[in-house]
């Protein structure tokens, strides 16, 4: 079997900067041990696997360890692909997930997501978040990741997680965060539970991140960057129970999977 593959950067225009992901448009779902299979080939933070069926696009995102419920950088590259090597004539995308429907729209290389808001809430504070980064926190809550802020980007940046001390923890992942320099807030985001030590750019956090900014700073628009080793630009609006989260996408790579099956 022949399965075609696209490696896209996602939150960025340039090759090689931002989130890769893989994404492989399927005729028909393959066993889930072989999406994850391959997705551990691939060793890249998420690969995207889309079908189109008579009700819809169905799309499903895994890392190299598990399936997840959402990915807003696989999304973005899945919505490129689809605009860009298989000519999708509509200016809006709709997925089903598991997550629920998901909107993306696309106008001039621009690609915005539409995805419910996750807010971040008062939690226990478990032993690890205090000691695992060499800096104490200064605020410590929780969603689908926990979300910690620190005192300024330059803390962010220099952070130096111990990635065996976040393992125990029960959450998916942990976001770190602070006001941004030049943007409105940076971030970064680590997940060794679900096999990324830490993801490039993680749209999903942003779901968490911009309800929290958007309540801090008194404004609904705003500026980020996550600013790992790739870094990513990002675009974050709340409207109501929705988070818009916009970024470009540069292909990398397009090729071929063959499958013994």
């Amino acid at each position: 079997m022949i399965l075609p593959i696209f490696q896209v950067d996602a939150f960025s225009e340039h090759q090689f900067k931002g989130n890769p992901a893989a994404v492989m448009p399927l005729q028909s779902w393959l066993a889930d041990d072989v999406l994850q299979q391959i997705a551990a080939e691939n060793n890249l933070s998420e690969t995207a696997f889309y079908v189109e069926e008579d009700d819809g696009i169905h799309l499903r995102w895994f890392t190299p360890a598990t399936e997840v419920d959402l990915c807003g950088h696989a999304t973005l590259a899945t919505a490129w692909v689809l605009v860009n090597e298989y000519q999708f004539e509509h200016d809006e995308i709709i997925f089903k997930t598991r997550s629920g429907l998901l909107k993306v729209r696309h106008l001039n290389g621009l690609f915005e997501l539409d995805f419910p808001v996750h807010h971040a809430k008062e939690c226990e504070v478990k032993a690890p978040l205090l000691t695992a980064f060499g800096e104490t926190p200064l605020e410590i809550l929780a969603a689908d990741d926990y979300l910690l802020l620190f005192k300024d980007e330059t803390t962010i940046k220099e952070l130096k997680p111990n990635f065996a001390l976040l393992a125990q923890l029960p959450l998916r992942g942990v976001i770190a965060t602070a006001q941004g320099d030049k943007v409105d807030f940076v971030s970064r985001w680590f997940g060794p539970n679900v096999g990324v030590e830490e993801d490039p750019v993680t749209g999903s956090a942003h779901t968490v991140l911009t309800p929290y900014w958007a309540h801090k700073l008194d404004k609904t628009l705003l500026t980020a960057t996550q600013v790992s080793k790739r870094s990513g630009d990002l675009i974050c609006e709340l409207k109501g129970e929705r988070v818009l989260i916009s970024g470009r996408a540069s292909l990398y790579l397009k090729g071929e999977v063959h499958l013994a099956l």
